[in-house]
């Protein structure tokens, strides 16, 4: 008995462009042909094909197939490896639809980071657009303690939010003096906010390279200018303490990028 392509394709509930497919990346072997050149598919054939469908049906990709050799192989350390990444799928989908929960219960956007769904009401465009950036900088812990200082709303937030690009010197520094003093606090609180690239998993030099230019895209000169005057503030105040000083809260109280984001404007 022999069958034709599209024969051996319909016993196998596939179609003629996978089978030709397999051929010619090596997982089927051709068949012998007729003298008029026709292709003449025996049961092996038809065997091999159900079980490349049987073992791509439960996640085996065409390449590991290929490297498993012929079914009867017994490749248990394939086996292994497809449980290991099968696990690792359904922890990443349990770990999605315990984000959307988030997203829905809370009615944020779709692409609000993780850590910041249920606060995603108080954040604001230019908010949101901020922890997307840091969501690449921090850490999981980092970013739960930002999300926790965004829930409870500072007394200088709505006059720095509101704090015109050309508002004068005095203005900016009362601000900055407001800003100085929440920085300390938010900083004795969550010790790591005085050495944030402790909490950058990609390092110091990236911290600054994606904070930077987010800052200065995201506050205008005089907001800036308030919160560099802050954290200035701040390092006097730590050296008389005796105490190093860094960066400050970084959804609005920024230190080091401040710098490098005040030339960029």
């Amino acid at each position: 008995m022999a069958w034709s392509t599209r024969q051996l394709a319909d016993l196998a509930d596939t179609t003629v462009k996978t089978v030709r497919y397999y051929h010619r990346i090596g997982l089927l072997d051709e068949p012998a042909r007729t003298s008029n050149g026709y292709k003449q598919y025996k049961p092996a054939h038809l065997v091999r094909l159900l079980q490349i469908k049987r073992m791509s049906n439960l996640g085996v990709s065409l390449a590991q197939i290929g490297a498993m050799g012929r079914a009867g192989a017994k490749p248990d350390e394939a086996i292994r490896i497809l449980d290991a990444e099968l696990a690792a799928t359904i922890d990443r989908l349990r770990r999605i639809r315990a984000e959307l929960a988030v997203i829905l219960e809370h009615r944020a956007p779709l692409d609000t980071p993780p850590p910041f769904g249920p606060v995603a009401d108080e954040l604001g465009e230019r908010g949101h657009a901020l922890v997307t950036v840091l969501s690449q900088v921090f850490d999981e812990d980092a970013l739960d303690d930002l999300r926790e200082l965004i829930s409870e709303r500072d007394d200088y937030e709505d006059d720095f939010e509101a704090l015109p690009e050309d508002a004068d010197d005095a203005t900016i520094d009362e601000l900055a003096g407001r800003l100085a003093v929440a920085i300390r606090a938010h900083q004795d609180r969550f010790p790591w906010l005085s050495d944030p690239c402790s909490a950058a998993p990609r390092g110091k030099r990236f911290a600054e390279a994606v904070m930077g230019p987010a800052f200065a895209e995201l506050f205008n000169r005089a907001q800036l200018k308030a919160l560099a005057r802050a954290h200035a503030l701040n390092q006097e105040f730590r050296s008389a303490a005796g105490t190093a000083s860094a960066l400050g809260r970084p959804i609005r109280d920024v230190g080091r990028p401040l710098e490098d984001a005040t030339e960029h404007r």
